[in-house]
């Protein structure tokens, strides 16, 4: 699959106008949310929907899904599925499946899970390990 972000190069008056954000962020966007279609299991209509049919320019596809889906956090890391934990931002492919296996021989912790690939700026919000969060926070909307 290859996307490519539309950029008016000859100013043509009859060419398409440039709306929103920045069109390369846009294609980036694409590539980030056609791979959580192909490799993290997501469906199109839990990253875009009717009332928001475009992109979050802030945050990242999986970011965005977390947020606005915060009753599904925070993730045990010790009891969590692959798939579920392919939902936490910050985990990836090889990260989830690092994880699955490390803890059949003990406990893991936020050392660990780094050690793992586990990017834990974004995951640290998302997940427990052994029942403890890396940061103390009260998870809501706003």
């Amino acid at each position: 699959m290859f996307y490519s972000a539309f950029v008016d190069v000859n100013h043509n008056i009859d060419s398409p106008a440039l709306i929103g954000p920045n069109p390369m962020l846009r294609e980036h966007r694409l590539y980030q949310a056609d791979w959580l279609l192909r490799y993290y299991g997501f469906a199109v209509k839990e990253l875009l929907n009717k009332e928001h049919p475009n992109f979050n320019v802030a945050l990242d596809p999986k970011c965005d899904w977390a947020v606005n889906h915060l009753d599904k956090f925070p993730v045990e890391v010790m009891r969590a599925d692959y798939y579920t934990l392919l939902r936490v931002p910050g985990i990836g492919v090889k990260s989830a499946r690092r994880i699955t296996a490390a803890r059949h021989y003990g406990m893991l912790d936020f050392n660990s899970l780094k050690k793992m690939g586990v990017v834990l700026k974004r995951a640290a919000y998302f997940i427990t390990c052994g029942g403890k969060t890396m940061i103390p926070l009260s998870m809501d909307q706003d």
